[in-house]
């Protein structure tokens, strides 16, 4: 799978940590239908392998394995079916990933860990914790490095996820301010409301 592509054609990747399995796969399906495609399941989910499982076999669904840090966490998502992994730093999971051929999103803060994390292999850059240093701080980043495709994650809601997307990323990948209480028993129909206004901002940089 080609992952690049489908984060720069998709734009916003929704990341799912729930109270259990079935959570997960709840909040999935509604990002699915709302137009919201690309799903990272954190690990920190019980029984996250069983959700990755059942979201990759919706028609349409591309779905990732979060906080993947060890090479025993990409066999165990390799298996699941994952489709890329995405990690919060720079760990062992990233060339091991690579060189199954499994896309990785891998964690960095600074412009050294960027390039580290592409030379070990990653498709592309997770700006973690983006919220440090804002829109502001991935512009810096990428005047010296344009060629680097990043993906900011942390902190990003609506507003910040256009200003990340007008100065360059990829895509942006997020949390909270999507899925809201849905992962804990929420309301799903609110979580459809929002994804549908984050497909609405990705469809602006389509």
């Amino acid at each position: 799978m080609e992952l690049l592509p489908l984060l720069a054609a998709h734009r916003v990747l929704g990341i799912i940590r729930a109270r259990d399995a079935a959570a997960a796969v709840a909040a999935g399906r509604v990002l699915v239908d709302a137009g919201l495609p690309l799903l990272e399941v954190s690990l920190i989910t019980p029984d996250a392998a069983d959700a990755i499982a059942e979201l990759a076999g919706i028609p349409g669904a591309i779905v990732g394995a979060g906080t993947v840090l060890s090479p025993e966490d990409v066999a165990l998502v390799e298996d699941a079916g994952a489709s890329f992994i995405v990690t919060p730093a720079i760990t062992d999971a990233v060339p091991v990933a690579a060189g199954h051929g499994l896309p990785v999103l891998a964690g960095a803060t600074t412009a050294t860990e960027a390039l580290t994390a592409m030379q070990l292999g990653a498709t592309a850059v997770k700006l973690f914790p983006a919220s440090i240093g804002g829109p502001s701080y991935l512009k810096a980043l990428r005047d010296p490095l344009p060629g680097l495709p990043f993906v900011p994650v942390g902190g990003v809601d609506a507003a910040a996820a256009r200003e990340y997307l007008r100065v360059g990323a990829v895509a942006v990948g997020v949390g909270s301010p999507l899925l809201g209480d849905a992962v804990a028993g929420g309301s799903l129909d609110e979580l459809a409301e929002r994804a549908a206004s984050f497909a609405a901002l990705a469809a602006e940089f389509a």
